[in-house]
């Protein structure tokens, strides 16, 4: 899910030597006047970046400049060198010619014109006795950016005593079309109050959140948590930080929507070695797009093509063009690059559109209220979102217009109520249509989906089950069609209640085949839930045998060359095949298919009737 806003998950504490400039951290400082610091800080200091990627595509979203050279000029950390241009009266000038450098190195940049720049804000600036305002617009004109190309990131802890100042940067920065980000999310108080009351555009969650989150449930809670309020005011999520291929599936599986840390690149220097796209992320995605319960094809087939507005239009604009849609209650607003940015609704503007001298009024310049003014946020999601995790951002929203989707960030469409009910309901067809009539379990397609998603997913542990039921034939031949179907509903009815782990997926191949998955649960308690599973079925099916076949302990009956034989009591057996987490799978679901067929037969020739195995 992308939007008008971003959600930031923050950067790793062990970063190279390009960082950011942090106004908390203090260390000694050169005995510089004004004119000398301002003349080195031109001379030595610079930036390297960092790419920020689709989670979905690896498409290059943005850059973060990180200040490098700070140390050749005697400062241990790049918030020293601010420290020192405050305490000197040249704060501000000091952070112009920072600015400067930034867009300058960001223009050279692979696919800049398409990106978005990420620069670290001292706050303080706002203050400084040598504050201008309107020097960053003409001098991102000078370059031909777009001023949405710009993101000022705020760290959260300057934030915690004065909400009031943030409210100023915000208003101030959003009148000029910039974007405002909240960095280190959940290292202070004020994250969560200003996502309430101001809404910024960007927020990043602290790294802490983020390290091992693959481990850690908690973690994983607190995040999704936060992702699930981000996507419903319509702020998008970066995972920033991201170290390892098992964080980027962990963080993208919880619904965030960009990444940014050493898995994708480290800061860099050279242009040439930046790119627009990066490859490596492209090709988790293409895995994870083979997962056959992607809803992207259904959510496409139901977009409605409500035209958008530019946030720059004309108010004179904005009503001509309700007026040419007059089946029309609102608009998606976007960017310059095609973001959406939230709503505008014709009730918000009726107080002047029939007002006798309410247009004129807008029309006016001088007032001063743009379409900006008159946004209001709405739910904004990923066209690869599933549609159940849409239809509950829709639900938590409280004035619902609908909900706008998102392609590679880009404005795709609107989807209304109507039409996510259409999807959801297509989406039960097809699962009714695969269940198993008897059982109600899910069948093979549903079956295969699961296992190609496991052998994409190297980051979750899995065992795969697999139940055959043996000598079901002759019983059936025996005691009928009717006693059969008891025997399967008894053993899938108990795979319910023996197998209920927390992530379990059963399913019913077809006749007297079963199958069973789990997804980070220990392979000790699989197998003896499963050892549990087909003690209890030899035991409690013996009562759909009549007395004197109890005694015996066998029925005669014809096997499979028409020859009367004698055939053991039902009994069922068990594959147990895991997957230890990190493990990739090399293979195919028809090459697995082929593994546990081959313990099948180990497993038929057991005295327990279970074969357990591993697959590295």
């Amino acid at each position: 899910m992308v939007g008008g806003s971003i959600l930031l998950l923050n950067q790793s504490p062990d970063s190279p030597e390009p960082t950011r400039g942090r106004a908390d951290v203090v260390g000694p400082e050169p005995p510089d006047t004004a004119s000398t610091l301002l003349a080195r800080i031109d001379s030595d200091l610079g930036f390297a970046f960092q790419p920020i990627v689709s989670m979905h595509t690896g498409t290059c979203y943005g850059y973060e400049a990180l200040i490098h050279g700070h140390q050749a000029l005697g400062y241990p950390e790049p918030a020293a060198v601010l420290n020192a241009a405050h305490r000197l009266g040249v704060l501000h000038a000091t952070d112009i010619l920072l600015r400067q450098k930034a867009v300058e190195g960001f223009c050279r940049l692979s696919g800049a014109a398409d990106a978005r720049l990420f620069f670290n804000l001292d706050i303080r600036v706002l203050e400084a006795e040598d504050y201008r305002p309107g020097i960053t617009a003409a001098l991102l004109a000078r370059v031909s950016l777009d001023p949405s190309s710009l993101c000022f990131e705020i760290a959260e802890g300057s934030l915690d005593t004065d909400m009031a100042k943030a409210e100023t940067i915000r208003s101030r920065y959003r009148e000029q079309l910039f974007q405002v980000a909240i960095d280190e999310f959940g290292s202070g108080a004020a994250g969560l109050k200003m996502l309430y009351e101001h809404q910024p555009d960007l927020v990043k969650i602290n790294r802490y959140f983020i390290r091992h989150i693959e481990r850690d449930d908690k973690k994983k809670l607190f995040v999704s948590s936060i992702v699930n309020l981000a996507h419903v005011l319509g702020v998008a999520v970066i995972a920033v930080g991201v170290e390892t291929e098992r964080e980027f599936l962990v963080c993208r599986e919880i619904g965030c929507d960009l990444a940014q840390g050493f898995f994708i690149s480290r800061p860099v220097r050279q242009a040439e070695q930046t790119a627009s796209r990066y490859d490596s992320i492209a090709k988790l995605s293409r895995r994870a797009r083979r997962d056959r319960h992607t809803d992207r094809r259904l959510v496409h087939e139901e977009l409605s093509q409500v035209p958008a507005l530019h946030v720059g239009f004309s108010m004179q604009e904005v009503f001509e063009t309700f007026r040419k849609h007059k089946e029309q209650s609102f608009f998606p607003v976007v960017d310059s690059h095609d973001q959406p940015l939230g709503i505008v609704r014709e009730t918000e503007l009726k107080d002047f559109i029939y007002s006798p001298y309410g247009k004129d009024l807008l029309s006016n310049k001088s007032y001063r209220r743009g379409l900006r003014y008159f946004l209001s946020h709405c739910p904004i999601c990923d066209i690869n979102t599933p549609a159940e995790k849409i239809l509950s951002m829709y639900a938590l929203d409280q004035n619902p217009a609908g909900v706008l989707i998102v392609e590679d960030f880009r404005y795709a469409g609107v989807l209304s109520m109507n039409s996510l009910l259409r999807i959801i309901n297509e989406k039960n067809l097809a699962v009714a249509r695969d269940q198993s009539p008897l059982t109600r379990l899910p069948g093979n397609s549903s079956i295969s989906d699961y296992v190609n998603t496991a052998i994409d997913d190297t980051v979750s542990s899995w065992v795969f089950c697999y139940f055959d039921l043996d000598n079901f034939k002759p019983f059936n031949d025996t005691f009928g069609f009717r006693q059969g179907d008891r025997a399967i509903l008894l053993f899938a009815d108990l795979m319910r209640g023996r197998l209920a782990f927390k992530d379990t997926f059963l399913g019913h191949i077809g006749g007297d085949d079963f199958f069973a998955g789990f997804r980070n649960v220990e392979p000790e308690k699989a197998i003896d839930a499963v050892e549990q599973l087909l003690g209890t079925f030899r035991n409690d099916v013996e009562s759909f045998y009549d007395a004197e076949s109890r005694e015996r302990g066998h029925i005669v009956a014809r096997d499979r060359s028409g020859d009367m034989r004698r055939f053991p009591l039902l009994t069922c057996s068990g594959v147990v095949l895991t997957v230890p987490s990190g493990a990739r799978m090399k293979v195919t679901s028809d090459v697995l298919a082929a593994r546990i067929a081959e313990m099948k037969v180990l497993a038929k020739q057991a005295d327990n009737h279970l074969c357990i195995g591993g697959l590295h």
